[in-house]
């Protein structure tokens, strides 16, 4: 007896119809909570700080670079963003000097303040490097958005604003927090337009 294999076309399908549900699922509310932190960080005049590991060090690139540049609004003006992940340079010497599981932890010493807002990306959320940034930042005040995947790991107990995609593969995860990225960029640019209060 042979077992039928599924073409790439129904293997495609049923990831979109996975990924679909799994996005669903993330709770409207801390979306809610997420874009309105984000409006007040940037009419404060605070920084937005990115963090991620593999995948997630592209998502949290793409996502700082997205919300600096594609919400410039005449009167709210700008996002003040910077993605730890981008300087590979000091990731890496504070990573070789202090030990990997610091590296992130280092870089929001450097850079937040408690007006200041920490976006953390882990598709697992036990990523060592991203638990110990997010913690100093709650800590020191600040808010902390974490995107996670699968049941949220840790750092869905230590995030302010909790993004989890319930989804069952990393590639998923990954994808959600991509799609999110869009989505909050989109849903800022509409209520700055709408004249909504940040």
């Amino acid at each position: 007896m042979t077992t039928q294999v599924s073409s790439a076309q129904d293997v495609v399908k049923t990831y979109l119809e996975t990924l679909h549900q799994a996005m669903i699922e993330v709770p409207g509310q801390a979306i809610d909570e997420a874009v309105a932190a984000l409006r007040h960080a940037r009419a404060k005049d605070a920084t937005v700080v990115f963090a991620g590991n593999g995948g997630s060090a592209s998502t949290a690139s793409h996502f700082a670079a997205d919300l600096a540049k594609n919400t410039v609004h005449p009167v709210q003006g700008r996002f003040r963003t910077v993605c730890l992940s981008d300087n590979i340079a000091l990731f890496s010497a504070w990573s070789n000097d202090e030990g990997y599981e610091n590296g992130f932890l280092e870089g929001v010493r450097t850079h937040l303040r408690p007006i200041d807002v920490f976006v953390a990306l882990s598709g697992s959320g036990n990523s060592e490097n991203i638990l110990r940034a997010a913690r100093y930042a709650r800590e020191l005040g600040c808010v902390v958005i974490g995107l996670t995947g699968f049941n949220g790991g840790q750092l869905r107990s230590i995030a302010s604003i909790n993004l989890t995609v319930p989804a069952a593969t990393i590639e998923e995860a990954e994808d959600g927090h991509l799609i999110l990225n869009h989505a909050f960029c989109t849903a800022i640019r509409h209520l700055d337009q709408s004249g909504v209060p940040a």
